[in-house]
């Protein structure tokens, strides 16, 4: 896999295995500064409720509930600790308050590694090629939280239609599902015998509500890019500012984590500097509102995903006209 731009090439063995070096005292800092973050948001949301300074502390609170999923992806990497439980215990946690049981994810994500880009088998592509309403309706979260909702329900009932997911992995999704719906079922009690509507609006209504910043990240990724088994060319690197970096726990160095998903999320960074700028090599990038845009212009006038070649790179910007690839003779 990627012998144009070969992995082989991209770092030494000493390197990277001095960046997969697992720390539980870096992961419980972000952990911790994450959690701490929505300790404050969710208390100032709480004490403002109904003035207008609710609409700020919901926004930010509602966003960072969404962006836990960066954490509970790199626990289902097992990157985020050294210690191997607190990777599970944490990620089946996220994965509760997510509505995105951790098992299904995991064996899901890593169908996406797997076959990343590959209609057939990347576990992400499971849907139609997009229009601009699909795409928008995804985008704002309409869809996104439909298919969340439906699918624990579905698999509930013992109705498992993935492709991706293993026939002896059928029973673990299954009883996973149940238990979150028996768990979403007793919060729903205890709210209305107490009369309590704390769930709703320090969990549900926020994190439902502010899903599309959430999506900047999930849309950026991959979309627009070749259907190819080439990891520096079927993945996008994000350029942003420090605050979303941290928010999204470093995730914006996709195309670096794609290449090398052992990785632990504080040391992304770095493997980005080595396999990249200290040798004059470039991932594909983009901001997160020069894509939306390009997108958008993409499905401008009734087109769709699939008026697009499978084998080109078809959402750029200026930053994406020069190959990506090792340097040349006149570079170097």
């Amino acid at each position: 896999m990627d012998e144009v731009f070969g992995r082989k090439d991209m770092i030494s063995p000493s390197r990277l295995k001095e960046l997969s070096l697992k720390s539980d005292v870096s992961g419980f800092i972000q952990l911790g500064s994450h959690l701490g973050a929505l300790a404050i948001t969710g208390t100032a949301l709480w004490f403002s409720w109904g003035t207008w300074w609710m609409v700020p502390a919901f926004m930010v609170h509602g966003a960072l509930i969404n962006f836990l999923y960066a954490g509970q992806h790199e626990m289902s990497h097992s990157t985020v600790f050294k210690t191997k439980a607190l990777n599970e215990s944490f990620g089946r946690l996220f994965g509760f308050v997510l509505i995105y049981p951790r098992d299904f994810d995991q064996i899901q994500h890593f169908a996406h590694h797997r076959y990343t880009q590959d209609w057939e088998g990347d576990g992400e592509l499971g849907r139609e090629r997009y229009s601009m309403l699909s795409y928008l309706l995804w985008v704002l979260g309409p869809t996104y939280w439909y298919t969340r909702i439906r699918r624990v329900i579905r698999f509930s009932l013992g109705i498992v239609s993935e492709h991706y997911i293993p026939a002896d992995q059928h029973p673990k999704v299954i009883r996973e599902a149940r238990w979150h719906l028996a768990g979403y079922a007793l919060i729903a009690v205890l709210s209305v015998a107490t009369g309590s509507w704390i769930a709703v609006k320090l969990w549900l209504l926020p994190m439902l509500v502010m899903k599309p910043v959430h999506q900047l990240q999930n849309t950026i990724e991959h979309l627009g890019l070749p259907h190819i088994d080439q990891i520096t060319e079927n993945t996008r690197t994000t350029r942003t500012n420090a605050i979303m970096r941290w928010m999204c726990w470093n995730m914006q160095f996709h195309t670096a984590h794609h290449a090398f998903p052992g990785v632990p999320f504080h040391r992304l960074p770095d493997l980005h500097r080595t396999i990249f700028v200290e040798k004059g090599r470039k991932p594909h990038s983009m901001t997160y509102l020069g894509f939306q845009l390009a997108v958008i212009r993409a499905f401008w006038n009734g087109r769709t995903e699939a008026d697009y070649p499978d084998d080109k790179i078809w959402i750029m910007d200026d930053t994406d006209l020069e190959p990506v690839g090792p340097r040349t003779a006149k570079q170097a």
